[in-house]
């Protein structure tokens, strides 16, 4: 169960809740879904539904799942962190994504998860989960390693309490992890083989201003190994750019 609010709750805490009932793993869901992972009955679910649905926040497909609506990614692009690094970011990710050919992800930390701010698709055929204004574990992703090494204690601890396989060769054992975040803060970048999907590598740099990483920046391929020094070289040149070009007030 995703929500639950305690007896008494407000419309629009309720309303809320049944918004975060949707994940990446859980994209469309019933109403019987929606209703167990927001912690209401089923009519209270299905009268807020209704209204989010008029209102553009859901969408109610021909199979009868509900889906989250444009009208909720229209306004999270108004949020300050959106809005600005998104505008300052994009010319650098252009030039990257040209150099490289390669899938461009641009992510901020948001609780335990990585926010992905811009996902650019490649020219190779990679498989790729993330999709701008999707949110996936830290600790499988090029770019969510690179902000759980930056993270606060606490969060550090709360990922390490709940690591699970995404995927045959994701890291789930904490001291290994441990070990890679400090790795990571020593040489300034990550990489991850196969981790959050088959076929799907990464290497991500941190994007700071001043001393703080405020977003990490990377690239999905089939395979880094080759060209690992050069993939970090542009990675660098582009983080440090939008670093730069961060207005103060954005950081």
């Amino acid at each position: 169960m995703a929500g639950g609010s305690a007896p008494g709750a407000s419309l629009v805490g309720r309303a809320l809740d049944v918004l975060g009932s949707f994940d990446e793993r859980h994209r469309a869901l019933t109403l019987a879904e929606l209703a167990d992972r927001a912690g209401l009955s089923a009519a209270t679910t299905l009268r807020i539904a209704r209204q989010l649905t008029d209102g553009g926040a859901l969408v109610r497909g021909e199979d009868r799942r509900y889906r989250i609506g444009r009208r909720i990614w229209d306004l999270g692009l108004l949020a300050p962190v959106e809005t600005g690094l998104r505008e300052v970011a994009a010319p650098f990710v252009g030039d990257l994504h040209a150099a490289t050919r390669a899938t461009i992800h641009l992510a901020v930390r948001e609780d335990d998860g990585a926010l992905y701010l811009e996902s650019v698709a490649g020219h190779a055929s990679v498989p790729v989960v993330s999709r701008t204004g999707s949110r996936l574990p830290l600790y499988a992703t090029g770019v969510g390693k690179v902000l759980l090494a930056a993270a606060p204690e606490e969060v550090t601890r709360r990922v390490l309490s709940s690591l699970r396989p995404l995927t045959p060769y994701t890291i789930t054992a904490p001291g290994i992890l441990v070990r890679q975040l400090a790795r990571i803060r020593e040489q300034g970048y990550a990489t991850t083989r196969e981790e959050m999907t088959l076929g799907a590598c990464s290497v991500a740099v941190p994007v700071m201003v001043g001393d703080e990483v405020i977003a990490a920046l990377g690239v999905v391929l089939p395979d880094f190994r080759r060209d690992l020094d050069r993939l970090v070289a542009a990675l660098t040149v582009a983080a440090r750019g939008i670093g730069r070009s961060v207005p103060r007030g954005e950081s």
